[in-house]
């Protein structure tokens, strides 16, 4: 514009210009300002992440040295460590980037309250352009980034098939962002984030996707590690496995004997003799042999199964397939829930006597038997074998049982489910250990656990001790959580009808 002739209003018209242009810089000062302070943030969320990730392969890594766990933990202990190879190099990338980009931006170190300080063009609006993208000589960065962030979201997903399936459609890194120009044409990847972007914009677009593959990383650690409580068997050697109807036949009745190859599978070409007779293969690769019983007392039929192995070579298992044959009118006893007895709860059974129970004795070795007639409870206490004897008439007969183990509860929080929304987390007020399908009606009950939070909104992995099932002991720390927090039950004791014992814990992950 024409400056005016009056030297009052060229003042004016001065003044207003400089207003101006210092107004300019203040609001561009706040939006560096707001960029740094974004990037701190999640430089921050990094390092949290990164604590939460290493208290998973510290989690893994006492897994795999458990003996109890050590199966199931290795594959996944394996490309948990695969995960964070890729990742760790990612990252290194990333950085590398951010450091060539200050560079770029003069990056140099000047001395501020007595510290040296690293200081760059935070407002350059040609770095990024330069480093990132090929004009007037540009170092093409940003095709390369695109690639690696493509390959890093490949190579994570190509760990293994489940992860692939469980994550492909969610994955965090993502490099297909594209924008239309003011010119109505797509511009590419390097466009988009980076083309005439102030450098302390830049800086924070490359911490972004620090986090994204931080996350990823998360993700799936998170995921191989409840693996090792869930983990898919997988049929990979074969085993000869014999079964009979019965153990305790009358004359005249069948007693049917099933010999094959575990899995059932026709591809170990199993050969299959039952009492020294060569048995056709049926389709599902079984051999199957029925025949009636005579005499009385304690019999044995001999099974030979021939199979092919995995690798190749031949092996032949040998069983004796035992069974009883009773008199008419003999004793009888019968599990009226399994064939066998387990510890700390009352086994009920049927005992059947061919006399009146006032000529009928009941004893037990290695347990104990209580009740009249035929209604008995059973209770056991040790792991092995119990025999109980009925003596109907003068005559002894004894009946074997095996004592097992009540089965390890399951520990659950909520729905059970491995990852949850934060929201519902938050609101659970107990935890719980169920028994799953088993027939007795029994309950666990929940006594104490170590619990770990991690990930975000805890910078450094936290420790807690629970106490009973109740959760409001923790009640401070849960409300911390949100997406991205990590809560792992480990240690947990539990209290059952045939004492304590330490089951498998779990880990929580937040979304």
């Amino acid at each position: 514009m024409a400056l005016p002739a009056e030297p009052r209003q060229k003042m004016i018209n001065l003044m207003y210009l400089v207003l101006t242009a210092l107004l300019a810089l203040n609001v561009s000062s706040e939006i560096l300002h707001a960029f740094e302070v974004v990037d701190k943030s999640l430089v921050t969320s990094n390092s949290n992440l990164k604590t939460a990730n290493q208290t998973l392969y510290t989690s893994l890594e006492a897994k795999l040295n458990d003996p109890m766990t050590a199966e199931k933990a290795k594959p996944w202990y394996a490309k948990a460590e695969q995960a964070k190879k890729i990742s760790a190099t990612m990252d290194d990338y990333i950085n590398l980037l951010k450091t060539e980009l200050k560079a770029e931006a003069g990056a140099k170190m000047v001395e501020v309250d007595g510290k040296q300080v690293e200081e760059y063009k935070k407002d350059d609006l040609e770095a990024a352009t330069r480093l990132f993208g090929n004009e007037k000589g540009g170092k093409n960065k940003g095709p390369e980034f695109e690639a690696k962030l493509k390959k890093f979201r490949e190579d994570m997903l190509g760990i293994d098939p489940e992860i692939r399936k469980e994550f492909e459609k969610t994955f965090p890194v993502d490099a297909s962002y594209k924008t239309v120009g003011q010119d109505g044409k797509e511009k590419d990847f390097t466009f988009a984030y980076f083309h005439m972007t102030p450098t302390v914009a830049a800086i924070t677009l490359l911490s972004k996707f620090q986090n994204n593959v931080k996350n990823a990383e998360n993700q799936i650690v998170t995921y191989c590690h409840n693996q090792v409580g869930a983990v898919k068997v997988v049929y990979d050697q074969f085993a000869a496995l014999v079964g009979q109807s019965s153990n305790y036949v009358m004359p005249g009745e069948e007693i049917e004997i099933n010999a094959g190859v575990g899995a059932y599978s026709k591809a170990a070409a199993p050969q299959i003799s039952i009492g020294g007779a060569s048995m056709p293969i049926g389709d599902d690769g079984r051999a199957t042999s029925k025949f009636k019983v005579s005499g009385s007392g304690s019999k044995s039929v001999p099974v030979n199964v021939t199979y092919t192995k995995p690798d190749g070579t031949k092996e032949t298992k040998t069983f004796e397939v035992k069974y009883t044959v009773g008199t008419p009118g003999g004793a009888a006893v019968m599990p009226d829930k399994m064939n066998v007895f387990y510890m700390g709860v009352d086994n009920p059974v049927t005992i059947g006597s061919p006399t009146g129970w006032d000529k009928t004795t009941v004893s037990m070795s290695n347990g104990t038997i209580t009740g009249q007639g035929s209604v008995r409870t059973v209770r056991v206490s040790t792991i092995g074998k119990a025999s109980i004897t009925v003596v109907a008439d003068k005559k002894p007969t004894t009946f074997e049982f095996r004592v097992k183990r009540i089965p390890d509860p399951i520990f659950k929080v909520g729905s059970g489910k491995v990852r949850m929304p934060a929201v519902e987390f938050k609101n659970q007020q107990y935890c719980r250990a169920e028994l799953e399908n088993f027939d007795f009606d029994l309950r666990f009950s929940i006594v104490g656990a170590t619990v770990y939070f991690s990930g975000a909104n805890f910078p450094n992995p936290v420790p807690a001790t629970l106490t009973g099932n109740n959760l409001s002991g923790l009640a401070s720390l849960i409300q911390r959580c949100g997406p991205g927090s990590v809560i792992t039950f480990d240690n947990v004791k539990v209290q059952g009808p045939d004492g304590p014992r330490t089951i498998e814990g779990k880990s929580i992950a937040l979304y």
